[in-house]
C-alpha cells in the first residue's frame, strides 16, 4: 500500500481491476462509471495517488453476510449455466448472474473495509473508496444491483471495536440494507435523504421505520418528493444532519455519496445538481473530518458520476479550488460528451417541476417529524 504524503491528507482507493467486471451490455450499472470518475480527477490535475487494497476475504464478508449465500454467489460467480437462478435475489434482472460476480463484490468490499481501518487505525483524516456504497443487499439475499452491503461490513468492523458509528446516505434510494442491519442498536445512527419510497424502489424508507427496542430513534428517514431540487434539498439536510451528527457525537461518519439524486438521472425523479451535492459534502467535511469514510453509491447518468465524484474528491481533498466550471476538452471529445453536458459545475440552475411545492411542503412536513419524534432521543 503506498502511503499518502502526510497523515493530514485523505486516502483516494481506487483501481483499474473494476474494469474486468460487467453486469451485461444492457444494465444500468456500469463500472465504466468509476473508471471515468478517476479519468476526470486526472484531467483537472487533482492531486489523488491511489491508495492500494485487497478484496475481502470470505472470513471478513461474513462479518453480516451468510455463509451459504456467500457460498452460492461464489460458485454461481464461476459459472455460466445458472441465468435462471433466483434464489437469494439473483438473476436475472436487477442482480444477474455474471462471471465475477463475487470477486468484484469482495473487491469493493475490500475497499470499504480498507477505507475504514484508514481512519480507524492508521490516521488518515478520511477515506473515499469510490466503489462502495453498495446499500441494498441483506444478509443472504441481493438487492438493488447489491450483492454485498459494504456499508454495514465496514460499520460492524468499527462497531465491533465499541465505537459509535452514524451513516448518512443521500442516495435517491433508500439506504434499506443498512437500516436493517442496524435497526435495533442504539450504537449506530442511520439518517436516509431519499426519493419518496412511494414512488421508487425499494419500497421502503418511511419515517415511521424509526428503529427498534434500543434503536428506537437512531433510524431516520427523510423522503423527498419527485422534483426535489437543490435548495429544498439544502434546507432539509440543514435542518436536520448537523443537529443529529452533533447530538449523537460519533466515533466514526461514513456517508454514501449516491448521484442519482441529479435531474438527468434514468433511474430516479429529484432534480439536485451539483450545488446541492457539493453543498452536502462540503457539510460532510465540516462535521466528519478526522473519522469520515466516504463512500460512492448510485449514480446512473456516467458523467454525472464522474462530475459529482471529482468535485467530492476536490472538496475531500482541499482541492476545489482547481475544479474548472467547463470538462475540460479532452474528456468532452474521448466521451463524445453533448454539448448540454459540458459544464463540470452546474450553475443556479431554476428547475421547478410540476410537482415541486408537493416536494416543499412534504419536505418541512419530514424535517418537523424529525424534529418532533427523533431529536429529542438522540438529544438535538
Amino acid at each position: 500500500m503506498a502511503p499518502n504524503k502526510a497523515l493530514s491528507e485523505p486516502a483516494y482507493l481506487y483501481t483499474d481491476e473494476f474494469q474486468r467486471f460487467d453486469y451485461g451490455p444492457q444494465h444500468p450499472m456500469r463500472m465504466r462509471r468509476l473508471a471515468l470518475t478517476n479519468e476526470l480527477i486526472g484531467l483537472c490535475r487533482l492531486e489523488a495517488p491511489p491508495t492500494s487494497f485487497e478484496p475481502a476475504s470470505f472470513e471478513e464478508l461474513m462479518i453480516y453476510h451468510d455463509r451459504r449465500y456467500l457460498e452460492t454467489l461464489r460458485e454461481l460467480s464461476a459459472s455460466s449455466l445458472a441465468s435462471g437462478y433466483v434464489a437469494f435475489g439473483l438473476g436475472p434482472a436487477d442482480n444477474p448472474i455474471f462471471e465475477g460476480m463475487y470477486e468484484l463484490s469482495a473487491l469493493i468490499a475490500g475497499g470499504s473495509l480498507a477505507a475504514a481501518r484508514l481512519v480507524s487505525r492508521e490516521g488518515f483524516p478520511a477515506a473515499f473508496n469510490i466503489s462502495g456504497g453498495m446499500h441494498h443487499a441483506i444478509t443472504a439475499r441481493a438487492a438493488g444491483f447489491c450483492y454485498v452491503n459494504d456499508p454495514v461490513l465496514a460499520i460492524r468492523r468499527l462497531a465491533r471495536e465499541g465505537k459509535r458509528v452514524a451513516y448518512v446516505d443521500i442516495d435517491a434510494h433508500h439506504g434499506d440494507g443498512v437500516q436493517w442491519a442496524f435497526f435495533e442498536t442504539d450504537q449506530v445512527l442511520t439518517i436516509s435523504l431519499h426519493q419518496h419510497p412511494a414512488t421508487l424502489f425499494p419500497g421502503t424508507g418511511y419515517q415511521e421505520e424509526m428503529g427498534r427496542g434500543a434503536g428506537k430513534g437512531f433510524s431516520v428517514n427523510l423522503p423527498l418528493w419527485i422534483d426535489t431540487d437543490d435548495d429544498v434539498f439544502i434546507e432539509s439536510f440543514e435542518e436536520v444532519v448537523p443537529p443529529l451528527l452533533t447530538a449523537f457525537a460519533p466515533d466514526y461518519v461514513v456517508t454514501q455519496l449516491g448521484v442519482d439524486t441529479f435531474m438527468t438521472d434514468p433511474l430516479a425523479n429529484l432534480n439536485l445538481t451539483t450545488k446541492g451535492f457539493g453543498y452536502a459534502v462540503r457539510r460532510f467535511k465540516d462535521l466528519a473530518w478526522g473519522r469520515w469514510i466516504v463512500l460512492g453509491g448510485g449514480g446512473y447518468n456516467l458523467v454525472n458520476v464522474a462530475r459529482a465524484w471529482t468535485l467530492a474528491w476536490a472538496i475531500i481533498s482541499g482541492q476545489e479550488g482547481l475544479v474548472p466550471d467547463e470538462l475540460p476538452g479532452e474528456f468532452v471529445e474521448r466521451h463524445r460528451v453533448h454539448p448540454d453536458d459540458r459544464r463540470l459545475l452546474d450553475g443556479d440552475v431554476q428547475l421547478r417541476g410540476r410537482h415541486w411545492y408537493r416536494a416543499q411542503r412534504d419536505a418541512a412536513e419530514a424535517v418537523e417529524f424529525i424534529k418532533k419524534n427523533h431529536f429529542p432521543i438522540i438529544g438535538a
